[in-house]
């Protein structure tokens, strides 16, 4: 499992081309899996229009502030005209699982917005948003 974390990590962009990354689309990358179960995550919710590469850069940012990063510590992506920052808080426990809360702040050329939300790690690695 952690190699696989690692793995998933070590295809991570979130700035730059649209080569790579955990939504590139290469039919064979077993990212994809991680974000896919993310169900466009909390960044869906904002309400703001994002490109194909903008959300891909959000939601890989979000997987990485679940899946590695430090609590409160901002996995930031840069879009070309929107532009977000993902903070989960410290895991908590739910039964068996691994849970966080976390917010997505975005830039959407000057207005600031922010979505709110919780996710639960899943026993094969991927997270799923709680509604």
């Amino acid at each position: 499992m952690t190699a696989l974390a690692a793995f998933a990590l070590s295809a991570c962009t979130t700035g730059g081309g649209s080569k790579g990354g955990l939504l590139s689309s290469d039919k064979t990358n077993p990212s994809a899996l991680y974000i896919s179960a993310l169900q466009g995550g909390i960044v869906s919710r904002a309400g703001v229009k994002l490109s194909n590469s903008e959300l891909q850069r959000a939601l890989e940012a979000e997987y990485r502030a679940l899946e590695a990063a430090p609590g409160f510590q901002p996995v930031a992506w840069v879009g070309q005209s929107v532009s977000g920052q993902v903070v989960a808080a410290a895991p908590y426990q739910v039964g068996q699982q691994n849970c966080r809360q976390y917010v997505h702040k975005l830039n959407d050329k000057g207005r600031q917005i922010e979505a709110r939300g919780a996710a639960c790690r899943n026993p094969n690695g991927t997270w799923t948003p709680l509604t």
